[in-house]
């Protein structure tokens, strides 16, 4: 509160011989001050509850070329993260993988044809979940694979995706695993939501089981994948606050599958991402937050940048 009028005129202040070191230090300290107060602005205060914000200093995309709702509210994805370093993932090959299509359920003959994943054959695709009011977990796929390309992509990474809605239909599952063995990928993540029983809440992370049948060889790759599976899943819970599924898990997060053609035909470390369920109405609430994708987009490209750097 600030006075003004006769009875709260202050008397002349002294001068002292150290009012213009004070002054210079000031000076000084004042940029410092207003960055930190910027970063402070950027994150919102103080770490939201259920998990320690992430200090985001926003950042170019470098010509992501993608839309979507941006952190806290629904304008374009925004490049923020505490772990952006530009140009240090300079070299680094990421493919995404948003699950499904939002097209998918215009082909369903096409994606319901069967396809060869090494331990049994399974169908092409589906057509994913989707919220109780109609929210597509396709939607919800390609949104977040659009925000973490343009956080990735700030950090100097090839981003590649195996679909971006441009497809009448898939790819395939067998054809989604070749996308990222062709790339040469340094890392790939495959973006979903769970389809569980009202009730089953959180998130987890899929691990390829070591798989040598058929067409599939995953024991080159589990070892790394499970290293990149710890790393997202640490990103995620610290940046949404989301506990792991209580589901299934044991409640460690972390799920290993060998019936997975996206795992099981990977060369290349890879894993999937369940980000929460859509037929929980908490969990729901969550995933159609424009906010909260942005955090979640944020907690794996943390996971990531983490592998990456070794």
């Amino acid at each position: 509160m600030s006075y003004s009028g006769p009875e709260f005129e202050p008397a002349p202040p002294r001068r002292s011989p150290l009012r213009r070191p004070l002054v210079v230090a000031l000076a000084a300290l004042a940029p410092g001050a207003l960055l930190g107060w910027g970063v402070y602005a950027a994150v919102g205060g103080p770490a939201a509850a259920g998990g320690p914000a992430s200090a985001a200093v926003s950042t170019p995309a470098g010509g992501s070329g993608s839309t979507g709702p941006a952190a806290g509210g629904d304008g374009k994805p925004t490049a923020s993260s505490g772990s952006v370093v530009p140009g240090s993932l300079k070299g680094k090959v990421v493919v995404i993988d948003p699950g499904h299509n939002p097209n998918n359920f215009r082909h369903t003959a096409e994606i319901g044809r069967k396809v060869d994943i090494g331990t049994n054959r399974k169908e092409c695709d589906t057509t994913g979940t989707s919220t109780n009011s109609g929210y597509a977990e396709a939607r919800f796929t390609l949104d977040v694979a659009h925000r973490l390309r343009a956080l990735l992509q700030a950090q100097g990474a090839t981003v590649k995706f195996t679909q971006d809605g441009d497809r009448a239909y898939g790819p395939c599952v067998d054809e989604r695993a070749r996308i990222g063995n062709a790339a040469h990928a340094d890392a790939v993540i495959s973006i979903h939501a769970d389809g569980a029983a009202a009730g089953d809440r959180g998130f987890h992370v899929i691990l390829p089981a070591s798989v040598h049948a058929g067409a599939a060889d995953t024991r080159a790759i589990t070892a790394r994948s499970h290293d990149l599976g710890v790393r997202v899943l640490g990103g995620f819970r610290r940046a949404t606050g989301s506990a792991p599924a209580n589901y299934l898990g044991d409640g460690t997060g972390l799920v290993t599958r060998r019936d997975l053609g996206g795992l099981n035909l990977s060369t290349v470390p890879k894993v999937f991402i369940e980000c929460g369920n859509m037929r929980d109405g908490k969990d729901a609430a969550l995933l159609t937050s424009g906010a909260w994708r942005q955090k979640a987009a944020l907690g794996i490209s943390e996971g990531i940048v983490s592998f990456l750097r070794g």
